[in-house]
């Protein structure tokens, strides 16, 4: 069956495009292990992993099973009222593998859903403790938390996709975006817009949201984990919640199970998602704690105002599962080591091309940061030739591929970026 590309650019809104000059599609009919199959049987090695989600790859034998199995008993129920085996089976091993202090767990449908949720969660809970001031949140510069209106609202307001929003969202707080970068030595005085914020409006603000470690889609900054230390510290020194959006960073791809262990810290509510189910079907989630769980019961409300129709759906459950299995088994660890290792030696040659402003390099991650924006249309007809799939945005040219590819594959994707710069 052919796909009608016409059709699709006259009709089908495709993310961040316009209907008037969109950017081209590329017909994809199939993908296996780590590689998109075109229409004309060209394949090309996926190094996006699904914008960070197929950490496992494609047509993974054991996911695939999961799903088989699970449409042989249910594909959907409704959560309210009712529960299923794969939606306990997946909290009891989110809470294994998270924070002992995290006890409580919401299963929401995207991303940006586990976003507006933790939101919710915060200021319920300060409703809930009888005190009704605290509405205000506190985001970094440069931060990104996803597309819906509350998610917006965190999401850095001038140097962001969201800006044009600006006049209708709520008004929060922001910070610089850290100045000390992960590699780099630590510059304790980078937390004093925090504590001089908090000081003067603790009483306000119900939470400080961030992305540990990495900041994505504001820019793939990787930054010290000292940095995410004394936020930690500071929320509990001015009695303020710390949201940590681990959506991206979640199971495995900076080198940690997760950013926060680098900093040693756990958060009070916990987002997570991309990876959860091994990029087959859309699922997130928050964790709190118990003491967040109690406010939010104590509320006017009497309980947290949030309930997706497809809230724990359970095919989503049973391949989350199945993913969860896999990264579990431990071998994520050795795989993804061996990616930064084969990154920071094949990108670095980039360095020299006087189009790039930096190389970085963290886990699973290789950032090309360029000078100027990037001709992202240009620079895909690039990678495809190349037999590659790279998604640039900005001034960024960026990998994040599954974590089972192969070093050849990696080779590959990296001689595809440095031909792009280094002509």
């Amino acid at each position: 069956m052919s796909i009608n590309l016409t059709f699709d650019r006259e009709h089908i809104w495709h993310p961040y495009t316009s209907m008037i000059d969109p950017l081209p599609v590329y017909p994809v009919v199939a993908a296996e292990g780590c590689e998109l199959i075109l229409e004309n049987g060209q394949r090309l090695v996926d190094g996006t992993a699904s914008w960070w989600s197929a950490v496992h790859g494609y047509r993974h034998p054991v996911l695939d099973q999961a799903l088989t199995d699970q449409l042989g008993q249910m594909a959907h129920v409704m959560f309210g009222g009712i529960t299923h085996p794969q939606a306990v089976t997946l909290c009891q091993q989110l809470l294994a593998m998270t924070p002992a202090s995290l006890t409580k767990v919401f299963l929401a449908d995207s991303g940006s859903i586990a976003v507006e949720v933790a939101i919710k969660m915060a200021l319920q809970y300060w409703q809930g403790m009888g005190n009704t001031d605290k509405t205000e949140l506190i985001s970094l510069r440069k931060g990104y938390h996803g597309d819906t209106f509350a998610a917006m609202a965190v999401c850095d307001p001038i140097d962001s996709m969201h800006s044009m929003f600006s006049k209708l969202l709520p008004q929060h707080h922001f910070i610089p975006a850290p100045d000390s970068p992960y590699h780099s030595e630590f510059r304790p005085e980078s937390l004093q817009p925090l504590r001089q914020l908090l000081l003067h409006r603790h009483t306000q603000i119900a939470a400080l949201i961030l992305e540990p470690i990495v900041q994505g889609y504001g820019g793939m900054r990787f930054y010290h984990p000292d940095y995410l230390a004394g936020c930690r510290a500071l929320c509990d020194e001015f009695e303020v919640l710390l949201i940590a959006d681990e959506i991206a960073t979640g199971f495995g791809r900076t080198g940690s199970l997760f950013a926060c262990e680098k900093a040693k810290i756990a958060a009070d509510i916990l987002c997570l998602g991309k990876a959860l189910t091994g990029g087959y079907l859309t699922m997130a989630a928050t964790l709190c704690t118990d003491q967040v769980a109690l406010g939010v019961s104590q509320s006017e409300a009497g309980g947290l105002m949030h309930g997706p129709t497809f809230m724990a759906n359970p095919l989503a459950c049973a391949v989350a599962n199945a993913s969860i299995g896999l990264i579990r088994a431990g071998h994520w660890q050795q795989q993804v080591a061996a990616i930064e290792a084969q990154l920071r030696a094949e990108l670095a040659p980039c360095q020299a091309s006087p189009l790039v402003k930096e190389v970085r390099v963290l886990g699973a991650i290789g950032v090309l940061e360029m000078h100027q924006s990037v001709d992202v249309a240009k620079l895909q007809q690039h990678f495809v030739e190349d037999g590659v799939w790279i998604r640039p945005f900005n001034r960024l040219i960026y990998l994040m591929p599954p974590f089972l590819i192969s070093p050849e594959q990696i080779s590959r994707l990296c001689w595809s970026m440095r031909r792009a710069v280094l002509k």
